[in-house]
């Protein structure tokens, strides 16, 4: 039996009356752990405004809302953490702004490298892809499923499968090894819907 469990993301833009109500209809379909808001082309004041609308529904659901990139943001809304890229904050920096309790997330691509420096320098959790095909962002490295093996054989810190992964395929993904899997268009843009896709993960990761 796998402990793997759904981590969503949010598309890059929305409107906001709206995606509430799908966003609650998703977190109705089924166990997701946490929803990270990424909105890479909105202004701060905007992805505030989202944080401050979205994140009463995900805690009602006990779910973790984890801001994208911006430390800042993620301290003036009171999310639960913070997903970094590797060109964003140093992690040890993060974690000064932030504070020890909250969650920081690190993007380390296909590299074993990256993702032991983060996990040295206190990241909660290093997320791993891209793993299959994907429009929500521009594929610059390809990962293989074998990391996640090796990271769970190494490493106690959970592990992220992130990148085109979808009710097809996250069933390889969690018996690869990852902790989580990271989901934005392949539960969105589901043909029965958010919540379906959210149910169908489930049943798939279990």
């Amino acid at each position: 039996m796998s402990d793997t469990r759904l981590y969503l993301i949010t598309p890059s833009s929305f409107n906001l009356d709206e995606f509430s109500i799908i966003l609650k209809d998703a977190l109705d379909g089924g166990d997701v752990a946490s929803v990270q808001l990424r909105m890479k082309e909105s202004s701060d004041e905007d992805i505030i405004k989202a944080a401050q609308v979205l994140m009463p529904i995900c805690h009602a659901k006990d779910v973790a809302f984890i801001i994208n990139d911006s430390v800042d943001i993620a301290v003036k809304t009171g999310a639960d953490g913070v997903h970094i890229g590797q060109e964003d904050m140093p992690i040890k920096e993060a974690r000064e702004i932030i504070g020890a309790d909250k969650i920081i997330g690190v993007t380390c691509k296909d590299s074993k490298h990256l993702a032991m420096t983060a996990g040295e320098q206190g990241a909660d959790y290093v997320a791993f892809g891209t793993f299959y095909p994907t429009t929500t962002k521009i594929t610059t490295t390809v990962a293989s499923p074998k990391i996640l093996n090796w990271w769970q054989e190494v490493f106690e810190i959970p592990c992220v499968a992130i990148g085109g992964i979808n009710t097809e395929n996250a069933a390889e993904m969690a018996k690869a090894g990852a902790d989580f899997v990271a989901i934005c268009s392949g539960v969105w843009d589901y043909p029965e819907g958010p919540a379906a896709a959210v149910k169908k993960i489930n049943e798939e990761i279990s």
